[in-house]
């Protein structure tokens, strides 16, 4: 996801907070959250990955009438090979995020995102294990930093045997 725009939507807010089971006042309630330190309705923590689904090119997206490798009764798209479609070797290790501001509705949200560092080691069942940050920085309609997320992927040399 490289220079993806974002509205941050106080109704997207809510729908998100509702969606992770989080009642906090503060994502919905605008008279609530006027009284708080931050003095508005602001996102939960987390709420900037779905900026994923305004990314044209995000290979997790569904998109209407192609098959999609996403949860349900019969998913039925394969995943590309960048996000574990070959074999099953690779996987999302890790999730970090850095908060310099708060989210509110009415930002205009640009995300870049940039390599990180990379490094190996050895494992024991999968072989060669290649692990690799994927820095995602989210800035306001004024160019402001408010958000970094840092991702670490690792890949195996071959797939762990199950049995």
């Amino acid at each position: 996801m490289t220079d993806v725009r974002f509205p941050v939507e106080a109704g997207h807010i809510m729908l998100f907070a509702r969606a992770i089971g989080d009642a906090n006042p503060i994502y919905a309630d605008e008279d609530y959250a006027k009284g708080t330190e931050v003095g508005s309705v602001i996102a939960p923590p987390t709420f900037e990955r779905a900026s994923s689904q305004f990314d044209a090119t995000y290979p997790l997206r569904p998109r209407i009438g192609e098959p999609w490798i996403g949860s349900g009764r019969d998913p039925s798209g394969k995943p590309p090979a960048d996000v574990g479609g070959d074999g099953g070797t690779g996987l999302h290790a890790e999730q970090r995020y850095e908060y310099h501001q708060p989210l509110r509705p009415g930002d205009m949200l640009t995300a870049k995102t940039r390599p990180g560092k990379t490094w190996e080691r050895e494992g024991r069942r999968a072989g060669k294990m290649t692990f690799a940050e994927s820095i995602t920085e989210y800035f306001n309609e004024t160019g402001e930093l408010v958000v970094t997320a840092t991702g670490v992927s690792v890949r195996t040399e071959r797939p762990v045997d199950q049995g």
